[in-house]
């Protein structure tokens, strides 16, 4: 409703607020009157004379020629009967708002709240809780954010073939943000949040299935299926994390692991040179097809690595590849990698990049220099479930090594 609203009135804010009339209209009659035998059509007719009604009190305040010639326009598209009749026309609109929602002029926080609330169908008490901030800094990114697409007067489309790649690039980055901040929350009590895995899950089945032909969108899709596939096995009973290599293998949902390993072929079939999704997706596909982590193809990880450490160029990355290394190569070889690192300003403060020189040098037998390294991780830790893994990981190094 909202995707088709905008196209009309061509304000997303004007759009949202009609949307919801018409339900707050809903649940008054319909108790009475029944549930109509169209409801979405019962919906959107509702919404569609509200719309006119306002518009036609701006007419009367304004009397502006250019603004009456607009809204007289308006009019006559919302008296259309059929307006939101075709399946393609919703599906058309629902990718235009994808567009809108995650536009660049907007900053990365509002592209993500905004679309939570119109796309991901969160409430603005349900975004506040899972980034963990304020219900009124959400409120306020949400309403800035639609006040800005306002005033820069976005246009409700789907961006030429000269921008496509940059529009959709942040698209896909806002869902895997998204994505990522549920598989490994970044702060508070739990180490994932399964709704918000859900959500991004969804946005990005919505999207590859609008743009079937854009390989980096079954890219990222496939890559948070198979992602997903292990959150069960990711917790203990009591909510405690499961590394990868405690993961009880069986409880990987398998489903996710095909849907998964079937969107990579189709990312892979449609690309000449793979994208960082795609890319990540074969990573995380070659877990998947491990029965274990000692049966796991890491010198083919590291080989996805180095091709994505050479098309993004993150430390983050780099980090990654070092963990690879050292299951193919030794510890020796990943502890040279992770010591280059140390310096790199994007990782000061980054609390895995000391987690992960801990686990090598717990390979090489170097306890003690492990415990300082997992003791440093859990201070640079905002999520309180990981830092209890960190400092357990501390406690089992003093344990068996020298104090």
């Amino acid at each position: 409703m909202i995707a088709g609203l905008t196209r009309i009135v061509g304000d997303v804010a004007v759009a949202e607020d009609l949307a919801q009339d018409a339900f707050v209209a809903a649940l008054e009659r319909w108790p009475e009157s029944g549930i109509p035998d169209k409801p979405g059509a019962w919906l959107m007719a509702t919404a569609k004379r509200r719309g006119i009604d306002a518009l036609r009190r701006r007419v009367t305040l304004k009397r502006k020629r250019e603004l009456i010639a607009r809204e007289l326009e308006i009019l006559q598209q919302l008296d259309q009967p059929d307006l939101a009749a075709r399946v393609e026309d919703v599906q058309d609109d629902v990718l235009r708002l994808i567009f809108m929602t995650c536009h660049p002029v907007l900053s990365g926080q509002a592209r993500v709240a905004l679309t939570l609330r119109l796309l991901g169908g969160l409430s603005t008490p349900e975004i506040a809780r899972a980034f963990l901030v304020s219900e009124g800094t959400v409120a306020q990114r949400i309403v800035r954010a639609k006040r800005t697409l306002g005033e820069a007067r976005v246009p409700f489309e789907v961006p030429g073939r000269d921008e496509l790649a940059e529009r959709l690039s942040a698209v896909l980055e806002v869902i895997y943000l998204v994505f990522n901040e549920g598989y490994a929350a970044s702060a508070g009590a739990h180490w994932i949040r399964p709704a918000l895995c859900k959500d991004a899950l969804r946005l990005g089945r919505i999207l590859a299935a609008l743009m079937p032909r854009e390989p980096e969108v079954h890219g990222l899709l496939a890559l948070m299926e198979l992602q997903a596939s292990r959150l069960r096995a990711r917790v203990g009973p009591h909510g405690e994390p499961v590394l990868l290599a405690d993961q009880d293998r069986a409880r990987w949902d398998h489903l996710l692991v095909q849907r998964g390993l079937d969107g990579l072929r189709r990312a892979e079939k449609l690309s000449g040179a793979l994208g960082p999704y795609t890319l990540q997706a074969a990573i995380a596909a070659c877990h998947a097809r491990a029965r274990s982590v000692e049966e796991t193809d890491w010198p083919r990880i590291v080989a996805l690595y180095d091709a994505l450490a050479a098309l993004i160029g993150s430390p983050v990355v780099e980090l990654n590849r070092a963990v690879a290394v050292t299951m193919a190569f030794g510890p020796e070889s990943g502890l040279e990698l992770v010591d280059s690192l140390a310096e790199e300003p994007a990782l000061r403060g980054y609390h895995l990049l000391p987690s992960v020189r801990g686990d090598v040098l717990v390979r090489l037998g170097r306890l003690a220099e492990a415990r300082e390294e997992f003791e440093r991780a859990a201070d640079l830790c905002d999520n309180q479930r990981e830092r209890e893994l960190l400092l357990a990981r501390a406690v089992a190094c003093g344990a068996h090594g020298s104090p």
